[in-house]
């Protein structure tokens, strides 16, 4: 049994789950649908990792992550990246004080809890890469000065997939900081005739009311939350069916470059959030089934003939799936 040696206790698991589902419920009174799209951002939340959220426009991928840094009593930031925004613009920059003749750190938007990273793909890659150091070591460095972020960190980037005119495509480097690249879909009917009815019911304009999300936890909570996530026991048999699932990518026929280690130390942590938000303290092989793709959709690439034919990486990993033997535990 692969577990931590100071393993949640009873009340510790009760409590980290009455959290997430109170931030489910809470973000639920304003984003109509998209359950599991808000499970999988509550997932990344626990595991302490960075998200991708790809959809067109007018989903509520902003609405989305504005409301869980309601539900957080937290410092929250939103960067609109375009063509011209400077790497300085996020992290921040030296100015000289010619009253006191020294230079002072002026800190950007990065100095924060949440980061919300607007069309992220729209700024060019020297601009995506200033928030590399920030995300993977969650500090910034300016003059040679390295700065310490507030824990905890998360990053919240937001991408159309659709329009590719003046983006500039992620670094592979870039999206393999991101724990769970999540994919966001048009509302069901009965779903888009309730957002319809929400926003249009006497209310002037077409804003959702972020009035209505209550504050839930704090910084605490949230370190808390995530204490309890990594320390959920994890069998050695669940363990190994993620490496082998992860190797896999690099051996089948389906994938010009599989996921490297990378990809299974983020299918194993956010495995074990999604127990956490499924009431359980252990880790099953169905947590690794449920997380996949989210998981690893953004750090594989398909296979010439695959992509010919129309075919899309979740297929691909759906096929996997019925490949690799999941354990019995």
């Amino acid at each position: 049994m692969n577990e931590p040696s100071d393993s949640p206790a009873a009340s510790e698991l009760r409590w980290a789950g009455d959290l997430l589902q109170s931030l489910r419920d809470e973000i639920g009174r304003v984003l109509i649908g998209q359950q599991a799209v808000v499970e999988q951002v509550l997932i990344a939340l626990a595991a302490a990792g960075h998200v991708l959220i790809e959809g067109v426009p007018g989903l509520g991928k902003t609405l989305l992550a504005r409301a869980l840094a309601t539900c957080v009593d937290a410092r929250f930031a939103r960067i609109q990246f375009t063509a011209d925004l400077m790497p300085s613009d996020v992290t921040g920059h030296a100015l000289y004080n010619l009253r006191e003749e020294r230079f002072e750190i002026r800190r950007g938007p990065v100095f924060c809890h949440f980061l919300l990273a607007d069309e992220i793909n729209r700024a060019p890659a020297k601009t995506q890469a200033a928030l590399l150091e920030v995300m993977q070591e969650g500090q910034v460095t300016i003059e040679g000065e390295s700065l310490p972020l507030p824990p905890p960190f998360m990053t919240l980037a937001t991408q159309n997939p659709i329009e590719h005119e003046g983006t500039y495509p992620l670094p592979e480097a870039q999206l393999d900081r991101f724990l769970l690249k999540i994919r966001i879909d048009y509302p069901s009917a009965a779903e888009e005739a309730l957002l319809v009815r929400s926003v249009t019911g006497g209310q002037i304009g077409d804003k959702l009311d972020l009035a209505r999300v209550r504050t839930v936890a704090d910084v605490a909570a949230v370190l808390e939350l995530q204490r309890v996530t990594a320390r959920l026991r994890l069998d050695e048999a669940v363990l190994d069916y993620a490496v082998r699932l992860v190797a896999a990518t690099r051996k089948t026929s389906g994938f010009a470059i599989g996921a490297g280690p990378r990809g299974g130390i983020a299918l194993v942590r956010a495995a074990r959030a999604q127990a956490l938000l499924d009431g359980r303290d252990f880790v099953t092989p169905d947590d690794i089934k449920a997380i996949v793709k989210p998981a690893l959709r953004h750090r594989l690439t398909l296979a010439a003939e695959y992509e010919m034919e129309g075919a899309q990486v979740d297929e691909a990993l759906e096929e996997l799936l019925g490949q690799v033997t999941a354990p019995r535990v």
